[in-house]
């Protein structure tokens, strides 16, 4: 390599000969990266860095090797003329008759060279400056169409499309070259359909395209997704025969009709390929996998190193891992990991990227992700994010903010991840402190920031806060976003505003996402004790069309049908969700098994599970709350032993459901539930939480061991949330210990002085030991504050209707036949033996009124309409939204026997299954500390309830 400088007419210039290899400017889309053109219709660049320029440039002159000009093939096939040489001067004694030979011609050749030499460093070197003063010059000169495509072409490198389209514009005659340098530039600049008016235009001109040209057209119809133009250009390639002997544009092609969802056209494009390259295979696995065929991607890849005998790249490895990831597969994906290290890949960037992605979505450990991070070589911006979201996913907020703090620069991204990351983990308080933060300091606020911190006051149920927040998103313009809108409106039905959401819903005019409003709303409803508005607006959606019932559409009515305990509607779904292929996603077999648990067919429930062709985490904990929902504890044990069998990796709510598992063993277990809490830190390495504490808390005082329990959480490393004090306080009430009971209301009332609950319970625990006086100043303090109580209510479900009860109602329509069938009801369980429990009255009134009290609660009535208005014979299914009193709870058995009927309840202890004058709680679940029934807190005044 030499260096020679000489002075030209116009331009002085310093540069350096080197040999490069022909490759194309055009970026091609990532599953062309290896299979670029051989010979590229562009410039070449320089591999060095060029000397610096030097002042004096007189002694030294430019000379070419080759006796002609570069040639800018217009052909694929022919190869690219050789790149000038630039030599050292002649000696001293030869410059001057070398100098008087040369012709004008020459010189003007030499001037060409040195400008092609100028651009190819300018972009090399991202110099705007010398691109510009290169045009200048280029301006100077008579036209020459290969010059200044290399121009466009530098231009286009530096990302200055305008100027690039400028040149285009003043050229007399552009060819192929120039329409394909504009065509590609357009496409990757999201100015696509000036790509698309650009290539029609070159067809006009009578320009035929070449394979360049194709590639960069699909390029513009895959950014699109414009299918029917894709289809267009694909009949114009065989028509013109690209299609047998190009394999990028086979290749991308392919991508077209995988981005486009055509698999089919996909597979048969691939097999008519007469030659492929690993950017083929890459293409074709990648399909398979946004398509979920997971194993059919493994055959290609196995047919790929079976046949072609082709280098695996990182693209094919990361899209393997998503397969693994997709499907569940751990083993199959540490297989793939191994592979990885085993061709040279372990420090590849991208491939570490989708390992972290895979380890933490996959049932791999943390210690798995934080092995990868540290050891990773190289890290950006999409490591640093990935490992956030990882620590989120894995509930360690405190080390995913600890990671966010070490991130040498941040941007939107890294921000979303922990704003979303924290709204995941329940912490909407720290989310909002993030958010004003990211506001104070400039982030860039995206359509996902605005979400996430709508769900954040979700989380919070604040309805100031959620105003100040919809205030700012009217403010800085954003309100009218189809999605911000839809997060508002589930913003507000989780705020109790549901005038607000009603609001929204009427006035939506998006074409798009117009499924998600419904069903948002519908849960709205739900969510907000209106389960018959939310029935009656999905039948509406269902007859007007407007909701298309999808995967999670079905997940969210599964959900209500459960909650409200709608079995027939919920079995509908199940029908919809088979027909439609939906029973192979996970999330519905996850929400069809809670929905058939909740609503009292648990043989149902396992079948659903054992039919699931995968299960996750989630799909183990279904299973084992539904068992404890029905108080099968040995049977959720023996889950557990399966669940632990198959490898499967347990989560925080997996111990907490495994420890409540030992409240409904048949026999005492507590040494084997203090075991096990034990082993969660020294077998498991997970850290007890409140919930798991609060668990053990349950299991102790169900067993009768306050005292133990109590002692426990005195000893606890951390301060007790009010929900293990709790748990106590639901132990005091089975076994009516008032004594602990008044303490622990106490220690609640200081933790939460704001929850209604808690000051209902403290009343009635006060009335169950006869001191009236102080309930009912427990009760004046909540009319002085302005607390209201939710009241308590059963419902029943008969023919595709909810009919809702509470203590004295007289509002149904058929409230004569239901207290006469009552009276007649209550006389028959006398005679059975029935004895009413005025106890459970937790008012100061007369004995007669405590009866009447008692004989009109709410669950008496929805069973007296259940039985009148079922066929003899039939069970009896009711719902109710708190505790069945101890009242009810004996009547119903009664009941059972004089009516020979089966009565199925649901209350929020779980079920109870009343049989032949036996209940399948075993009565561990009645107390006096129901919550009262007969009044409602109104604007702080008490109120009786009217009919």
């Amino acid at each position: 390599m030499a260096t020679v400088i000489q002075s030209t007419p116009s331009l002085t210039v310093t540069t350096t000969t080197t040999t490069t290899t022909a490759t194309s400017y055009y970026s091609f889309p990532h599953f062309l990266h290896s299979s670029s053109p051989p010979h590229s219709p562009f410039f070449l660049f320089p591999k060095t860095p060029p000397p610096p320029l030097s002042s004096s440039l007189s002694n030294f002159k430019l000379r070419k090797t080759h006796h002609h000009q570069p040639h800018f093939s217009t052909s694929p096939t022919q190869p690219l003329s050789s790149t000038p040489t630039l030599l050292p001067s002649e000696s001293s004694h030869g410059s001057s008759s070398s100098s008087s030979s040369s012709s004008p011609n020459d010189a003007q050749n030499s001037l060409i060279d040195t400008l092609f030499d100028l651009l190819r460093l300018s972009a090399r070197y991202s110099d705007a400056q010398l691109v510009n003063a290169v045009h200048a010059c280029i301006s100077k000169l008579q036209e020459h169409t290969h010059l200044s495509n290399a121009l466009i072409s530098a231009y286009l490198k530096l990302g200055l499309l305008s100027e690039a389209y400028n040149v285009f514009l003043g050229l007399s005659c552009p060819n192929v070259v120039s329409y394909t340098a504009l065509i590609s530039g357009f496409s990757k600049s999201n100015r696509e359909h000036e790509a698309v008016e650009l290539f029609f235009r070159m067809r006009d001109s009578g320009i035929e395209p070449n394979e360049y040209t194709f590639v960069a057209i699909l390029t513009a119809c895959i950014r699109i997704l414009d299918l029917q133009l894709g289809l267009q250009v694909h009949a114009m390639i065989i028509k013109l025969g690209f299609l047998e002997d190009s394999v990028f544009v086979s290749n991308a092609l392919m991508g077209l009709y995988s981005k486009c969802g055509c698999f089919l056209f996909v597979l048969k494009l691939f097999d008519e390929m007469l030659h492929r390259d690993i950017a083929s295979w890459n293409t074709v696995i990648s399909c398979m996998v946004s398509e979920f065929m997971y194993d059919k991607a493994f055959e290609f890849f196995r047919d790929m190193q079976r046949n072609d005998g082709l280098r695996v790249d990182h693209f094919t490895v990361s899209t393997l891992l998503t397969a693994c990831t997709g499907s569940s597969s751990l083993m199959q994906g540490r297989e793939v990991h191994a592979h990885a290290i085993k061709i040279g890949l372990e420090a590849n960037l991208s491939v570490n990227n989708a390992l972290i992605g895979f380890y933490t979505n996959c049932g791999g450990g943390v210690k798995d992700v934080t092995a990868l991070f540290e050891r990773m070589p190289i890290r950006d911006m999409i490591t640093w994010t990935e490992v956030i979201t990882a620590y989120m996913d894995f509930g360690l907020v405190e080390l995913a903010v600890e990671v966010f703090d070490k991130m040498p620069e941040r941007n939107s991204f890294s921000y979303n991840a922990l704003l979303t990351g924290l709204c995941r983990n329940g912490q909407g308080s720290r989310a909002l402190e993030l958010f004003i933060k990211m506001v104070e300091e400039g982030v860039d606020l995206t359509e996902f920031t605005l979400t996430s911190v709508l769900s954040a006051c979700g989380l919070l149920m604040d309805r100031k806060i959620s105003e100040q927040i919809h205030g700012f998103i009217f403010k800085i313009g954003f309100e009218s976003n189809a999605c911000i809108e839809a997060a508002l409106l589930d913003m507000c039905t989780k705020c109790g505003k549901m005038a607000d959401a009603e609001k929204i819903f009427r006035r939506w005019s998006f074409d798009q996402d117009t499924s998600v409003i419904w069903t948002s709303m519908i849960c709205g409803y739900a969510r907000n004790g209106q389960p018959d508005e939310a029935i009656s607006l999905f039948n509406i959606s269902q007859s007007k069309g407007t909701m298309v019932v999808d995967e999670v559409a079905s997940t969210s009515v599964l959900g209500l049908c459960g909650n409200i305990g709608y079995h027939n509607m919920g079995k509908q779904i199940h029908c919809h969700a088979l027909k439609s292929g939906f029973l192979s996603d996970s999330m519905v077999g996850n929400a069809l098994l809670t929905m058939y648990s909740k609503c009292w067919n648990m043989d149902d429930a396992i079948k659903i599970f054992n039919n699931m062709p995968t299960h996750n985490t989630v799909s183990w904990n279904g299973l084992l709350a539904g068992h404890l929902f029905h108080r099968q504890g040995d049977e959720a044990l023996a889950l557990w032993s399966k669940m632990k069998k198959m490898g499967t990796k347990p989560d925080k709510v997996t111990f907490v459901l495994i420890i409540s598992a030992y409240r409904h063993t048949n026999s005492n277990l507590v040494d084997d539930c203090r075991t096990f809490f034990s082993s969660l830190k020294s077998v498991y390495d997970i850290e007890p939480s409140s919930d798991h504490y609060a668990s053990l808390v349950g299991v102790l005082g169900y067993w009768g061991l306050l005292e133990e329990a109590e002692e426990m959480i005195s000893t606890m490393p951390f301060e007790p949330e009010a929900s293990i004090w709790r748990a106590l306080l639901d132990s005091c009430r089975i076994h009516l210990n008032t004594t602990i009971g008044k303490r622990v209301a106490k220690r609640i009332l200081a933790l939460e002085p704001k929850d209604p609950s808690t000051y209902i319970l403290v009343s009635n625990l006060y009335s169950a030991s006869g001191r009236w006086h102080c309930s009912e100043m427990v009760r004046e303090n909540m009319r002085e504050m302005g607390f209201r109580k939710h009241p308590g209510r059963s419902w029943i479900i008969f023919q595709n209707k909810i009919h809702f009860f509470y203590a004295r109602d007289k509002s149904h329509p058929q409230t004569k036949d239901i207290y006469s069938g009552l009276e007649i009801l209550i006389l028959e369980c006398l005679k059975a033996g029935y004895v009413p429990d005025t106890s459970f009255v937790l008012h100061d009134v007369e004995e007669h009124q405590k009866k009447d009290f008692l004989f009109n609660h709410s669950a008496k009535l929805a069973a007296t309409y259940g039985l009148l208005m079922s066929r003899p014979g039939k069970p009896i299914r009711i719902v109710k939204n708190i505790l069945l009193c101890g009242d009810c709870h004996t009547f119903l058995k009664h009941v059972s026997v004089v009516t020979k009927r089966e009565i199925f309840l649901r209350d929020s202890s779980g079920f109870h299954c009343f049989s032949h004058g036996q209940c399948s709680c075993k009565d561990y679940c009645t107390g006096k500390l129901a919550a009262n029934e007969h009044f409602v807190w109104n604007g702080g005044k008490r109120e009786e309830r009217k009919g």
